[in-house]
């Protein structure tokens, strides 16, 4: 069971942040096929986005009388599985997208996607030098998402 790359995109498409795990995972990929792969996720992301299909309110009474539920909002694509591996993608609340490229017999890769997302948190957004959309130079952030994912790739 192998991580073999993470990448995280910005609410834009950009590509603020890449980085290979594995060396006999996946192809090496140039930076310019890097940045081609965030744009067009990103496109086929807000469009699997509006064809999620509409699902009807549910018929059951509000918590609270009187107050509206609101049906959750569609989500895009998820997973993406192939024979060699799989891409799962977390999408923030901000639109920030993190695609985490793993084996597809990764078991727990939900758990893996937030203890990034909370690296991320903790190390680049709470570092005062970083500047919002911009691609992430963050050295402790670096360390240690090498430590955690070396940990899972040595399970």
């Amino acid at each position: 069971m192998t991580v073999f790359a993470l990448i995280i995109i910005n609410k834009a498409g950009g590509l603020v942040y890449n980085r290979s795990f594995s060396d006999g995972g996946l192809n090496k990929l140039s930076t310019n096929d890097y940045l081609v792969l965030a744009g067009t996720f990103h496109g086929v992301h807000a469009i699997t986005t509006r064809l999620n299909p509409v699902k009807t309110p549910p018929t059951a009474p509000a918590p609270v009388p009187g107050m509206l539920t609101r049906p959750e909002p569609p989500s895009g694509l998820e997973v993406l599985e192939s024979e060699n591996f799989r891409l799962q993608c977390f999408n923030t609340m901000t639109g920030t997208k993190f695609l985490l490229f793993t084996d597809t017999t990764q078991a727990n890769v939900d758990v893996t996607m937030r203890r990034v997302y909370e690296m991320y948190s903790d190390y680049v957004m709470k570092n005062p030098f970083y500047q919002l959309e911009m691609p992430i130079r963050c050295d402790m952030f670096d360390r240690k998402l090498s430590s955690y994912i070396r940990e899972i790739n040595n399970r």
